[in-house]
């Protein structure tokens, strides 16, 4: 697999519930996050993961774009619950083994009253 690929499976998996296997598959053991609501470590994200998805968990994560330049990738994705839908933007970085090293994540409750036409996608 490529680094594009092993991003989007990485969502999927981690997004729908899968977050074990997720981790287990393509995170590296140096891995950091950098959400601001949880402590930067790999398990503090595989767990806030995991809670995320046994109190609220994803109806569907649709990656609408996705790029790469040389060790980073970039997707842009539509992740719906049941009582709201999320713009989501990630920032995956990999090591020279493609596994996930860096992960940044960036996310905006999509207004349904939004005044802007053109959407978020």
């Amino acid at each position: 697999m490529n680094r594009k690929e092993i991003a989007i499976d990485f969502l999927k998996l981690a997004g729908l519930g899968e977050v074990n296997a997720a981790f287990n598959k393509y995170v590296s053991e140096e891995f950091i996050h950098h959400n601001q609501y949880f402590e930067g470590s790999k398990d503090a994200l595989l767990k806030a993961m995991q809670d995320a998805h046994d109190t609220n968990p994803n109806k569907s994560i649709d990656i609408k774009q996705c790029f790469e330049d040389q060790n980073t990738v970039i997707t842009h994705s539509l992740v719906c619950k049941t009582d709201l839908d999320i713009a989501v933007v990630h920032i995956f970085k990999f090591n020279s083994e493609n596994k996930i090293t860096e992960l940044w994540d960036l996310g905006q409750i999509i207004d349904k009253d939004s005044p802007n036409t053109n959407g978020l996608f």
